[in-house]
C-alpha cells in the first residue's frame, strides 16, 4: 500500500482532487457509453456491443495518457506552443470551412491520412485561443488599459477565431466568445473595452451565420426553444428518458429511450444517466463538474504567476460551460446545441483535446506548488544565513 501511494505522489503532481474527479467521471463515461451504444451496435456491428467498449476505453486511456504527459511540461512552455498553433489554426479552420469533411450539414473534420482519424480545428483553436489570450493579458497587466498595444491584438484574434469558428459550429464559437469574456473579466481589462469585444464577436458571429453552413439551422433551433410550438424529436425523447427515471433510475444497462433517442452516447448521455441512475446520478455528475470549476478557480487564486492564473481560469471555463450547456439542453433549458459532454460522451480526438486542457490544469497546478516550495526553501536559507551571521 505505501509503495502504491509512493508510486501515485512520484507520478501523479498538481491538484490531487482534479486527479479524482477526472478518473471518476473517465469511468462513469466508460459504464455509461457502454450502455448508450447498445442501438449503434446492433445496427453496425451485428449486436457486437464490445467493439464500442474497446473502442471507446481505448480513446479514454489515450486521453489520460495525454493528459498526465501535459501536466509533467512546464506550464510556460503553453505560451509558446499556444501562439504556434493560433497561427497554424487560423488557415486550418478556412480550409475545413471549404474542404472539411461534411457531418451534418457542415464541414467542421478533417481527416489526418496516414491514421485515418478525423479530428475538428475548431478544438485545437479553442486551446491556441485561450492560452494566447492568457499570455497577453499577463504580459500587458501593466498597461491593460492601452487600447492600441494592449488590447487591440485581443479583440481582432478573439473576433477572427469566434468568426471562423462559427461558420460550420455556431454553438463552439458563442461558448469561446463567453469564455474569452470571463478571460478579459478575470484579466483586469476595463468594462468599456470588453463591451466592445461583445460588440466585435456579435458583428463576426453575425456574419458567420449569414454566410456560414449552419445559419438555417442555428435559428430555426432558437425560434423553437423560444416559442415552444414544436418540441424537437431529440428534445421529446430527452424529457422521456428524464422523466423515467425517477430518484435512484432504473439500473446500469436498463435505458429503454437509448433505442429511439439520437445520440445517446455523445450530446444526450446526460439523458441516458439520469433514466438509468436518476436524479441521484443527475445530481453527482453535476457536482464533480462544479468540483472541477472550484479546484480549476482555486488554482487561479494561489497561482503565483499571471499566466498561470488566467491559463487554469480559461481552460476551466471553457471544460465547465460547456458541460453546463450540455446538461441544460438535456433538462430542456436551453436550445439544442450538438455539443458533447466534456470526459463522458463517446468521441474520438475530443478526449484527447479534454485530457490535454485538464493536463494543462494540472501542470498550472503543479508549476505553481514548485514554485511555493523553492520560495519557502530560499526563505528558510536566508534566514539560516542571518541567524549564522
Amino acid at each position: 500500500m505505501q509503495d502504491v501511494k509512493l508510486w501515485f505522489d512520484r507520478n501523479l503532481k498538481g491538484d490531487p482532487i482534479i486527479w479524482g474527479i477526472v478518473i471518476i467521471l473517465s469511468v462513469i463515461s466508460i459504464v455509461v457509453v457502454y450502455s448508450a451504444t447498445g442501438s449503434l451496435a446492433f445496427k453496425y456491428t451485428g449486436g457486437n456491443t464490445e467493439k464500442y467498449l474497446i473502442d471507446h476505453s481505448i480513446m479514454v486511456l489515450t486521453g489520460l495518457l495525454v493528459m498526465w504527459v501535459a501536466h509533467k511540461i512546464p506550464y510556460r512552455t503553453f505560451g509558446l506552443i499556444g501562439k504556434f498553433l493560433l497561427v497554424i489554426s487560423i488557415p486550418l479552420l478556412f480550409f475545413t470551412y471549404v474542404f472539411g469533411s461534411t457531418v451534418n450539414e457542415a464541414n467542421r473534420w478533417l481527416t489526418i491520412p496516414v491514421i485515418n482519424k478525423a479530428f475538428q480545428p475548431s478544438d485545437i483553436a479553442k486551446l491556441a485561443l485561450i492560452a494566447t489570450l492568457a499570455s497577453l493579458l499577463a504580459r500587458n497587466q501593466k498597461n491593460i488599459s492601452d487600447f492600441r498595444n494592449a488590447f487591440l491584438p485581443m479583440m481582432v484574434v478573439i473576433g477572427l477565431v469566434c468568426g471562423l469558428i462559427g461558420l460550420a459550429n455556431m454553438s463552439t464559437a458563442v461558448l469561446l466568445l463567453t469564455t474569452c469574456l470571463l478571460l478579459l473579466l478575470i484579466g483586469r481589462v476595463p468594462v468599456k473595452y470588453i463591451m466592445m469585444v461583445v460588440l466585435v464577436g456579435s458583428l463576426f458571429l453575425t456574419t458567420s451565420i449569414l454566410i456560414g453552413q449552419r445559419g438555417s439551422t442555428f435559428f430555426s433551433r432558437i425560434e423553437n426553444f423560444v416559442s415552444g410550438d414544436e418540441l424537437p424529436f431529440q428534445a421529446e425523447q430527452s424529457f422521456i428518458a428524464i422523466s423515467t427515471g425517477g430518484i435512484t433510475g432504473k439500473g446500469p444497462g436498463k435505458s429503454e429511450q437509448r433505442n429511439t433517442l439520437p445520440h445517446p452516447y455523445s450530446d444526450f448521455i446526460y439523458a441516458i444517466i439520469i433514466e438509468e441512475y436518476g436524479l441521484v446520478g443527475g445530481a453527482t455528475v453535476l457536482f464533480l463538474y462544479m468540483a472541477l470549476l472550484f479546484r480549476g478557480m482555486r488554482i487561479v487564486a494561489s497561482s503565483t504567476k499571471p499566466f498561470g492564473g488566467l491559463l487554469s481560469a480559461g481552460l476551466s471555463f471553457a471544460l465547465v460551460l460547456q458541460a453546463m450547456v450540455n446538461m441544460a439542453v438535456a433538462v430542456g433549458l436551453g436550445p439544442i446545441t450538438g455539443l458533447p459532454l466534456p470526459l463522458l460522451s463517446m468521441g474520438g480526438t475530443s478526449l484527447v483535446f479534454t485530457g490535454l486542457s485538464l493536463g494543462i490544469i494540472l501542470s498550472v497546478s503543479r508549476g505553481d506548488h514548485q514554485d511555493l516550495m523553492e520560495n519557502a526553501t530560499e526563505g528558510n536559507r536566508i534566514r539560516k544565513g542571518f541567524q549564522t551571521a
